[in-house]
């Protein structure tokens, strides 16, 4: 098991992945918990002076003036938790609560929350006990940050709430910590703001969202280029001097991919030099980079936002290091929300052109002498013609789902927060978007296949030729009709899974 040392500048994206997702080890680096106890020192000492700053003497939001007397203030703390643990709905997955707790951890260890090192340590512990919190789906409007999934985290902390069991069920906090050896914590002045004033919920989606795209956009160029082949399209758009003269750095990168992919191929040498054949394809195969690229370019500007906000503090009010605490906007998560809106239209559209692509496979006037539906005998056989009909179902949904969350704002607090992110929303359609396109390049990966297995005597590509073994197993030869669903679960599986990528690129070189 790997460990991540949180510092006190930071953590990277790929630190996230390994303890949301690989389950490594975490550990607080010793300068993080000086930074933490250098800035409780000034917030001890704004409780001994007895000045009024928000959050630390005062109630929260639209109580912002409401003095609160120091007999109170743990006190303060522990409901403020309470209340606004308010969530409803079913639990986030397990990965996106690890993210997020590991997310606020990296934004105690800034050094301008004024917690005691001993809170981000519970955090700490938690994770590493693999005690996860009942975070429910509904609660945060991106607007003071995650607040009410970060509450449900730092509820169970004080030993209250719910986490999840092993096999997804609801649990008692406090008997979860009692099992894992660990103590419940007591909250001072300014900690239990600080626990879930943030970002951490939707920053943590969107990481995860970055890593799925950057694989699942190679995967579309694998997909397409399959689909080309099967379709005895043309390599010739896919030319490098035809993408220097549109310098976009995604469109470059994925042509090239797919012209790499098509070579080798005695499916495509057999139409080469053929004057007969179609002087242009269709924008499905012949555009396929330039959308794919776009993709990939917004990818690009997405994960620029995401590693901008690993270095932020976020948090309300901040600690600064001359004694100064501030209140700030920074908790605002509109730069996410934009960004997980732009990704998910991107990957929307990668998927509705592969759908598009699968449509021209199955169709005989189109696909150029294969036969209808990819079935050999078609009429009593349907072949893929319902996986069709399912991609275009799930190519409607992602349009749905490309609408920006992020304009949607509706006031709350009494209008104290006047103007909401949806982030947090914007970022969980977004991991529903990418999920679709997984189920739809799988559908293509099929079609492609069997397209593929009906030019037989011809060979295919190496790309092809690792996907025929990837998936054959589970398609099988083209012949009469099968039970298709566990046919497409395996597609997926395939698709989504590291080893057909793994297996083309010992065969052809790195893809872009």
């Amino acid at each position: 098991m790997s460990t991540v040392t949180v510092q006190p500048t930071g953590i990277t994206p790929a630190d996230v992945l390994a303890v949301a997702r690989g389950d490594a080890r975490v550990v607080l680096a010793p300068a993080a918990v000086d930074a933490m106890a250098a800035s409780r020192h000034i917030v001890d000492g704004i409780e001994a002076a007895g000045r009024p700053v928000y959050g630390v003497s005062t109630g929260f939001g639209a109580l912002a003036n409401t003095f609160v007397t120091p007999q109170r203030r743990a006190e303060l703390q522990h409901a403020l938790i309470r209340s606004h643990a308010a969530g409803i709905g079913a639990p986030m997955p397990r990965e996106v609560v690890r993210a997020m707790m590991l997310l606020r951890v990296r934004s105690l260890a800034l050094g301008r929350s004024g917690v005691r090192p001993l809170v981000a340590q519970a955090l700490v512990d938690l994770l590493n006990a693999d005690v996860t919190p009942w975070v429910p789906e509904h609660g945060s409007l991106g607007a003071s940050g995650d607040l009410a999934p970060l509450a449900h985290c730092a509820l169970a902390l004080l030993g209250e709430g719910w986490v999840l069991g092993p096999g997804g069920e609801r649990v008692d906090a406090a008997d979860a910590l009692r099992d894992a050896g660990l103590t419940p914590v007591a909250l001072a002045a300014k900690e239990g703001l600080a626990l879930i004033n943030g970002t951490d919920g939707m920053l943590g989606m969107l990481l995860l969202a970055i890593a799925d795209a950057r694989h699942l956009f190679a995967m579309a160029d694998v997909t397409a280029a399959l689909a080309i082949e099967a379709m005895l399209g043309s390599e010739r758009p896919f030319l490098p001097e035809l993408h220097t003269i549109r310098p976009h750095p995604g469109q470059a990168a994925s042509a090239a991919n797919i012209h790499r992919l098509l070579q080798d191929s005695r499916v495509m040498d057999s139409h080469r030099d053929d004057l007969a054949h179609a002087v242009q394809d269709a924008y499905s195969m012949r555009c396929a980079p330039q959308v794919a690229g776009a993709a990939r370019d917004t990818l690009d500007f997405v994960a620029t936002v995401a590693d901008r906000e690993l270095v932020s503090v976020v948090d309300n009010p901040v600690v600064l290091p001359d004694g100064r605490v501030e209140s700030t906007g920074n908790f605002h998560g509109a730069p996410l929300g934009f960004a997980a809106d732009y990704l998910a239209i991107a990957a929307a559209e990668v998927g509705a052109i592969a759908e598009r692509r699968v449509d021209r496979l199955l169709d005989v006037t189109r696909n150029r002498d294969l036969p209808a539906f990819l079935s050999p005998d078609a009429g009593v056989n349907s072949g893929l013609m319902i996986a069709q009909y399912t991609a275009a179902g799930i190519v409607a949904e992602n349009r749905r789902l490309a609408a920006p969350a992020s304009v949607d704002s509706l006031p709350t607090s009494g209008m104290q927060e006047d103007h909401v992110s949806m982030g947090w929303a914007g970022a969980k359609k977004l991991r529903t978007v990418l999920d679709n396109l997984t189920s739809l390049l799988a559908v293509e990966l099929l079609a492609a296949v069997r397209g593929l297995q009906l030019r037989a005597p011809l060979t295919p590509s190496p790309a092809g030729r690792a996907a025929l073994d990837a998936l054959g197993p589970a398609a099988g030869a083209p012949g009469p009709d099968v039970f298709l669903a566990p046919v497409l679960e395996s597609a997926r599986s395939v698709l989504a899974g590291p080893d057909l990528r793994a297996a083309i690129e010992r065969a052809v070189g790195p893809l872009r």
